[in-house]
């Protein structure tokens, strides 16, 4: 499984779902708080290389995936994936 990085802030209740979502799956995730790093959208937009209009977003290695639906939608994909 690749590292998940997760950029958002925990007044967010999508980007504290993200966080549980990889606890509960026991995905090894790297969390980014962009208050706690004093990153605006637009120092994340030059990370992840798009603009960011609403955190979280969301990363798996170097794919970018998106915001909290898109992610869990990922993962119901890549779970039903590993069991066939």
């Amino acid at each position: 499984m690749e590292q998940v990085t997760i950029y958002g802030r925990m007044s967010c209740p999508f980007c504290v779902m993200a966080k549980n979502l990889c606890e509960s799956r026991g995905m090894p995730y790297t969390w980014v708080d962009m208050i706690e790093k004093g990153m605006s959208k637009q120092d994340i937009a030059e990370e992840i290389g798009r603009p960011v209009h609403t955190v979280p977003q969301i990363l798996v290695g170097r794919e970018y995936i998106g915001g909290f639906d898109e992610f869990s939608g990922w993962v119901r994909r890549n779970e039903t994936a590993d069991a066939r």
